[in-house]
């Protein structure tokens, strides 16, 4: 359930589009944007593990369920926001465009980066999701029961 009040919702978005996203379509996407802030390194991206919980049924108590590889980031641009991007994996590249990125909505370019980046990425996600949608429909099995002549 979103939380409306949240105010940091929309952040949350963002970061979580760039955590999803594939590394090839954000590496096209900021090539074509030509995007090259000025920035120091906070942190460097650097590869760690984060635990995964889950619940059986998505109900009952919370187990762990095993380690995921992440890499996370952290920059700052040269105008003093700070960007930090945490991806799954091992890509270290994704992982700082993700950063840059973060730091870069948090200025007067947002609206710009919204358009050139985040907005096409959405939409290439959405199209993925409804292309595997369809295709598990496809083979879906109908079961049907004929009523034989007996009660």
């Amino acid at each position: 359930m979103k939380d409306e009040t949240d105010p940091n919702a929309a952040r949350k978005a963002w970061l979580g589009l760039l955590a999803r996203c594939r590394a090839a379509d954000l590496n096209a996407l900021w090539a074509g944007a030509a995007l090259a802030p000025d920035h120091t390194v906070l942190r460097a991206p650097e590869v760690g593990s984060v635990m995964v919980r889950g619940r059986a049924g998505a109900v009952g108590s919370a187990f762990n369920l095993g380690e995921v590889t992440v890499t996370r980031a952290s920059v700052r641009l040269a105008s003093g926001q700070d960007g930090h991007g945490y991806v799954q994996g091992r890509d270290k590249v994704k992982a700082t465009q993700a950063a840059l990125i973060d730091a870069l909505m948090q200025t007067d370019q947002a609206d710009a980066i919204r358009a050139a980046v985040l907005d096409p990425l959405q939409d290439q996600m959405t199209q993925t999701r409804a292309t595997r949608s369809a295709k598990a429909a496809a083979t879906k099995v109908e079961f049907f029961t004929m009523v034989r002549g007996e009660d």
